[in-house]
């Protein structure tokens, strides 16, 4: 999908689905929270917009950035893509990739930073925001899920949008690297992108790299009925006790209208060529915090974060034993915090692609 030139917006996106202090407040749903804290309208709105047009109709996303998006950015070499998890509050996202750029050195140094802001119905009401702002469910927009308004246009066709805005070279002349990452809740969107998203082939034609940064997601999409069992090896799903187990966004039944129209059959060899890093804390090991997802189907990936991103990684080297273009990167006593993951020496690495630290565990 293409971003409107006339509209004059456009959009970067660090997934990131954490921030300083709210760790225990991010996304995705924990027992003994009401739904209400999740449903609940945000406090603040992003004052830029990216116009998103697609067959499907359009809409605008707000979002947040160091630069006016409809300027022209001539020093920008790397565009760091943050994306906010459940709670939609892209202020504070916004404010962690700040923190993340300032660590690395990188201020002033061609490096771009934006927070886009995946809205719901409540959030426009509270607002009273233009019948244009995109919404989506709560859940709805982790998943690449139709938005609820104005159209019915899949969060992965806004993410389309905003990657491919940058391939306007009168704006983006000396951009080489978008860099997609997210942590928590914004880590899982970032994954299920990186199999489905459309964006990556426009921006390689352009000469501009994507990197995905996955960090201590609850789950992961799985491309068969395989799953870890307990003694490290890989056995069937028991479908019969758990039906979602399969179902999209833990497994390819059920896919998006958005995966309906691509080569289903080829999405697991694109997704295994494309430049992925699962960044784990090696304390993220508490199987009931941080809103970690306790269904059955979650629960047939691993006990817990760490867990779960170690097994989907030795899946997917199983099932591509040459040709995976992917990896994983340990960040040493961190948990489920994404300020300690981003800022680590080995988070930084990562994000900005310098040499990993010795401390950093790497599984190539």
């Amino acid at each position: 999908m293409s971003v409107s030139r006339a509209a004059g917006f456009a959009a970067l996106v660090l997934l990131l689905s954490g921030h300083p202090g709210l760790a225990a407040t991010m996304p995705q749903a924990r027992p003994d929270k009401p739904a209400s804290v999740l449903d609940a309208p945000v406090k603040k709105i992003a004052g830029q917009r990216i116009a998103v047009n697609t067959p499907q109709g359009a809409g605008l996303l707000p979002l947040y950035a160091d630069h006016k998006i409809d300027a022209p950015a001539p020093d920008v070499k790397r565009v760091l893509i943050v994306v906010h998890g459940a709670l939609r509050n892209a202020d504070a996202y916004f404010a962690v990739g700040r923190q993340t750029v300032d660590a690395a050195g990188a201020t002033g140094t061609g490096t771009l930073l934006v927070a886009p802001q995946f809205l719901t119905p409540a959030d426009l009401k509270a607002f009273k925001l233009a019948d244009g702002t995109l919404a989506w469910s709560q859940e709805g927009w982790k998943d690449g899920e139709p938005a609820r308004s104005p159209a019915p246009i899949s969060s992965f066709s806004a993410m389309d949008a905003l990657l491919e805005h940058f391939t306007d070279r009168t704006l983006y002349p000396a951009l080489s690297e978008v860099v997609l990452a997210g942590h928590s809740a914004g880590a899982q969107i970032v994954q299920r992108y990186a199999v489905a998203g459309q964006a990556e082939a426009v921006l390689r034609k352009a000469g501009i790299e994507v990197r995905y940064v996955v960090a201590n997601p609850s789950t992961y999409l799985y491309f068969d009925n395989s799953r870890p069992g307990s003694n490290g090896s890989f056995q069937p799903a028991d479908n019969a006790s758990c039906r979602k187990v399969n179902q999209w966004k833990y497994g390819m039944d059920a896919i998006p209208a958005y995966l309906a129209e691509q080569d289903v059959a080829g999405l697991e060899a694109r997704y295994a060529a494309r430049k992925v890093v699962y960044l784990l804390g090696t304390a993220d090991t508490d199987p009931h915090t941080h809103f970690i997802d306790r269904s059955c189907a979650a629960m047939a990936q691993g006990p817990y974060r760490l867990a779960r991103g170690l097994a989907y990684f030795r899946y997917l080297q199983g099932r591509h034993a040459s040709g995976l273009q992917q990896s994983v990167v340990e960040v040493p006593g961190v948990g489920h915090d994404d300020r300690a993951m981003f800022t680590s020496a080995c988070g930084l690495a990562v994000l900005f692609g310098s040499p990993l630290p010795a401390s950093c565990r790497h599984i190539p």
